[in-house]
């Protein structure tokens, strides 16, 4: 006959099992640091793994972030919007994910900045230029790389101390080339340069001498193109092809060792606004240029140092925030003022903006970039 249990034999007989499936061990706490990494890796990588992997690499072996080491969660976006929507939902879902880096493409980085703000996680993009991306009010969308506007803004300022006054536009009818080219024109105007026509489509070389003979009324200076590579590198190359022979000026999006092989001929004297330059006689850069030939016995590019500073600058933050509120780590990015790294002093102002200096002009001459002095 069986004996009655009792309601405490009942409690007790499952904190028993409870303790046998569990193996009476506590659960382990994360001892990581997660950050989460959305890029086109596979197609437009460009050293910004190499330049985020030495960043990771340094941070851990100084002793990680509060103890804890340091991991990059990638994803590729493949340049996207689906794939980029996708990956910005997932990682608003994994609570591990302390801030974001990415994405790469303005198109993908201004819409999915909602679903990050609206989840109280911050996306830091060394990649979007747009000045559309930091337009909304986000409190948690930054970028550590200067924006078109800027980029555009320089360019203009050397332009018209070189003397440039009538000018043309070749863009891209996208977040990139329009707001890159829109900027230009504003900023040429406020310099005294005149616009003297703008389009973003030609069909053979023979449109490009049609409109050729149209500029040489103005006396055209030169050309400004708001594209990236491939497209813009093969603009200049037809533009040669029919006889163009003006200097061509761009933003970031030229910025390629691709730019002499495609452009051939008529890339030389292709002026660039851009980011980075190795030469700069400043610690954080020389290191940085140092341990970077060190690790991948290769010269770092802006993409390499642009990933390199945007990790050290969320660890940074992070190790100031509170690990249980992710949240936190916008107001600690601020925080950190100005803050010197490989690219230069970045300092971001309340839209998110990176206001610090950045930008830097260079040229191409006998295939190879020379940076010209500000």
């Amino acid at each position: 006959m069986f004996k009655k249990i009792t309601k405490c034999q009942i409690v007790i007989l499952c904190i028993v099992i409870f303790l046998l499936l569990t193996g009476c061990t506590q659960i382990e706490e994360n001892n990581e640091i997660v950050i989460g990494v959305a890029w086109p890796f596979a197609t437009n990588n460009n050293l910004f793994n190499e330049g985020i992997d030495l960043a990771v690499q340094e941070i851990n072996s100084s002793g990680g972030i509060k103890g804890r080491e340091l991991r990059l969660l990638k994803e590729d976006d493949g340049s996207e919007l689906e794939k980029g929507m996708a990956i910005a939902r997932s990682f608003t879902e994994n609570m591990t994910i302390q801030a974001v880096i990415g994405h790469y493409n303005s198109f993908i980085s201004i819409p999915v900045s909602a679903i990050y703000n609206n989840a109280g996680l911050v996306m830091l993009s060394p990649g979007s230029t747009a000045p559309a991306l930091t337009k909304n009010g986000y409190k948690h969308i930054f970028r550590n790389i200067p924006s078109d506007d800027e980029i555009a803004r320089q360019l203009a300022v050397y332009l018209a101390d070189q003397g440039y006054r009538r000018m043309a536009i070749y863009y891209s009818d996208d977040d990139y080339g329009s707001g890159l080219a829109n900027s230009f024109e504003d900023h040429a105007r406020t310099q005294g340069i005149t616009i003297v026509d703008r389009f973003n489509y030609y069909s053979s070389t023979e449109d490009l001498r049609r409109l050729n003979s149209r500029w040489q009324a103005f006396g055209l200076d030169g050309i400004f193109i708001a594209k990236i590579m491939p497209e813009g590198g093969q603009f200049i190359f037809d533009a040669g092809q029919a006889g163009i022979n003006v200097p061509f000026i761009a933003g970031d999006g030229l910025d390629s060792p691709l730019l002499s092989e495609i452009g051939g001929k008529a890339a030389e004297g292709t002026i660039i606004g851009s980011e980075f330059n190795p030469d700069i006689d400043r610690l954080e850069v020389k290191r940085f240029v140092t341990d970077f030939l060190n690790e991948y016995n290769e010269m770092p590019n802006s993409y390499a140092a642009l990933g390199y500073d945007a990790v050290k600058m969320l660890a940074a933050a992070i190790a100031k925030s509170d690990l249980n509120n992710r949240s936190t780590v916008a107001k600690e990015l601020m925080n950190l003022s100005r803050w010197s790294g490989a690219v230069g002093i970045h300092e971001f102002d309340e839209t998110g903006d990176d206001i610090g200096k950045l930008v830097v002009l260079k040229k191409l001459k006998d295939g190879k970039f020379e940076y010209l002095e500000k």
